[in-house]
């Protein structure tokens, strides 16, 4: 089993509750957004109680840094640009898989078409990556910077992500003669209130006439080809490192700590299940 999780840290010196979140979900794979924090100083703060992490270096994405419990040797780069990194992920004993870690661009400064069209080009070439590799064992993790029901999630062109697996499961679909393969969101089950959990992983009061206030900005996503190996059970929204809540008593995310929650999930793969 391999645990993944995702968190944009919002630029503030996490590190040692980053530390406290890797031991508390037993994280295999550390993916991080708007991280400032020096790669020894995380490191020496994860490697506290044993000498498990290693630093994964990055090239041409300076958005993510990843931490895994497995030597950077074990990960292969197939397409790096500004805003996501694509890789296979090798850890000894386990299948490879390919992984987009993504931080898009801010609602700041794009509207709903030019994130539309800036996940598209990265859906582009994940296809691409996957048609290289001769799989598509993939997932998709980061900070999209858009909600699952906008455009550049949900566009067949895009990234194709449905709500429901047992869609996601038919592999596809073809649109005007063109085969365009679905992603599966998990996350919209997070979405709103019922799952004693937040209703999203980010948090925005406005006074414009049109606001969500919650949205789902950090998701995952998967494809039918691993969902065997996934139980919509092993993804949370993780609210506490264990010592300290990440949530102000209102219930939403702590600012002083980061404005966006982390989101957790577990991959049951094991060595014999792909060949």
């Amino acid at each position: 089993m391999l645990t993944f999780m995702f968190w944009n840290v919002n630029k503030k010196p996490n590190e040692e509750r980053i530390a406290r979140l890797a031991r508390r979900y037993d994280v295999d794979v550390l993916i991080l957004a708007e991280c400032d924090i020096v790669p020894d100083t995380l490191l020496s703060k994860l490697n506290e109680d044993s000498e498990e992490y290693y630093y994964h270096p990055k090239f041409e994405c300076p958005l993510i840094e990843v931490y895994a419990r497995f030597p950077a040797e074990f990960t292969k780069f197939h397409r790096e640009a500004r805003r996501y990194s694509i890789r296979t992920l090798q850890p000894p004993n386990f299948a490879p898989i390919l992984i987009c870690m993504a931080h898009l661009p801010s609602k700041v400064y794009y509207d709903e078409i030019d994130s539309a069209a800036e996940l598209a080009a990265m859906s582009t070439d994940i296809r691409n990556v996957e048609n290289a590799c001769g799989h598509a064992r993939t997932i998709v993790m980061g900070d999209m910077n858009a909600n699952p029901f906008e455009q550049g999630m949900s566009l067949c062109n895009g990234l194709h992500a449905v709500m429901a697996r047992q869609v996601a499961e038919k592999g596809g679909r073809t649109v005007n003669e063109r085969e365009y393969p679905f992603f599966y969101n998990p996350m919209w089950g997070h979405f709103g209130d019922g799952n004693n959990t937040p209703p999203g992983t980010y948090y925005q009061w406005r006074s414009t006439p049109h606001a969500y206030f919650w949205n789902m900005f950090d998701q995952m996503l998967i494809r039918p080809e691993l969902l065997p190996y996934f139980e919509d059970s092993d993804l949370q929204i993780a609210t506490t490192d264990g010592r300290e809540s990440l949530l102000l008593e209102s219930g939403i995310p702590n600012p002083a700590i980061s404005d966006h929650l982390p989101i957790v999930f577990k991959l049951r793969l094991e060595e014999e299940i792909v060949q």
